[in-house]
């Protein structure tokens, strides 16, 4: 366990982060992120996938009774662990979207179908991509009722790594539908990205006819479970970015230690120095947000939703200032292709705006107080 997310992590926390990061590095290490990235080659997701899902990774939020469970009590914060050591290695796959799928599917699968695949997500043996449309603000796929289902027609942008994926979890203001990946109607068309260690997709959807048995949660409760997604993947999505803050940051301090500058190595001098202790205390402090959502988040607090929008939008900011200081602490290093820095930039900037930009989040803490300030009164 690398990344210290909870400085008070269990003794089995610990032992499946070590299991996790294990896996990572023997399945996908750095070396093989960046051939990935610049050749589209590399690594068999599929093969990683499996290997996590055998120890447990994606059941996190699901129900010990359908074969999930969490070793803490709090799923979401067992889950924070390993997004965290996601983030520092910079590993493929729809983590924060399968999680969030198979919490859905646990809590509002009612039909063999949902509990098929809820069994193929937790094992590892398929791949789920979740396509929010609507929920982060602009147009919304459009629902037409048939009767007996529904048709789907639109599209979504930026449905990560969906190209490896076997079903699509497509959530609306209207419901969330359960779409297998080669469906009639349905297309993905890969999209250019800052990110390159990802892949996102434009998810496209011509009269796709969508049965009542994939159908989960229409009707009131609907936009309740929205909600609890949008806030598990701002939580998930800023574990992985504060993993990525830490190791970035921790080659920048390894750097400036070993290259010499006027017979001195360029960590003494006062101004980097500064610097250094400044961007150290804004990656504590977003460990600690992060930390907090995630336990209030995953105990079933009442301000779980305020918290998780409170630390997507709080690690966004200093995520990217803190790639910027690590890319001036590498000096001309940091500009060139074969340095690993471009690659933490490129992930941390994208990431801050993957599921819901900042500002987007501030405007939800705001909602959620007045709702708050009703109830309340």
């Amino acid at each position: 366990m690398s990344i210290q997310l909870f400085p008070d992590a269990t003794e089995e926390q610990r032992m499946m982060a070590g299991a996790a990061s294990k896996i990572m590095e023997a399945q996908c290490p750095l070396p093989a992120v960046r051939e990935r990235a610049e050749q589209q080659s590399g690594p068999d997701t599929s093969e990683l996938w499996r290997a996590l899902g055998g120890v447990g990774c994606f059941g996190l939020l699901a129900s010990e009774e359908q074969g999930g469970g969490s070793l803490s009590g709090n799923g979401l914060a067992d889950a924070a662990i390993i997004a965290a050591e996601r983030g520092a290695r910079l590993q493929p796959g729809p983590y924060a979207g399968s999680l969030v799928a198979a919490g859905t599917l646990s809590r509002a699968g009612t039909t063999p179908l949902h509990a098929g695949v809820l069994q193929a997500l937790l094992s590892g043996d398929a791949m789920v991509a979740w396509a929010p449309s609507g929920l982060f603000g602009g147009p919304g796929v459009t629902v037409r009722d048939t009767g007996d289902g529904v048709v789907l027609s639109g599209i979504v942008q930026g449905v990560q790594d969906a190209g490896d994926c076997d079903w699509i979890l497509l959530s609306t203001g209207a419901g969330h539908f359960l779409l297998p990946r080669p469906a009639d109607g349905l297309t993905l068309e890969k999209a250019d990205g800052l990110d390159i260690t990802r892949g996102f997709f434009t998810l496209g959807l011509n009269d796709v006819r969508v049965p009542a048995h994939a159908m989960l949660a229409r009707g009131p409760e609907g936009p309740a479970l929205a909600g609890w997604q949008v806030a598990v993947a701002a939580v998930l999505s800023a574990a992985e970015s504060v993993g990525a803050m830490d190791a970035n940051f921790a080659l920048a301090l390894e750097y400036s230690k070993t290259r010499i500058a006027f017979g001195r190595p360029i960590g003494s001098f006062q101004g980097l120095k500064h610097e250094l202790a400044r961007t150290s205390l804004a990656l504590e402090m977003a460990k600690a947000v992060v930390a907090g959502a995630a336990q209030a988040l995953g105990g079933g607090a009442a301000d779980g939703l305020a918290m998780a929008s409170i630390a997507r939008a709080f690690v966004s900011e200093n995520a990217v200032e803190l790639t910027h200081t690590c890319f001036q602490v590498f000096g001309g290093i940091g500009f060139t292709w074969e340095h690993d820095q471009h690659l933490y930039m490129r992930r941390l900037a994208s990431e801050a705006y993957l599921f819901g930009a900042p500002s987007w989040h501030r405007r939800r803490i705001w909602e959620l107080s007045k709702q708050a300030e009703v109830a309340s009164a």
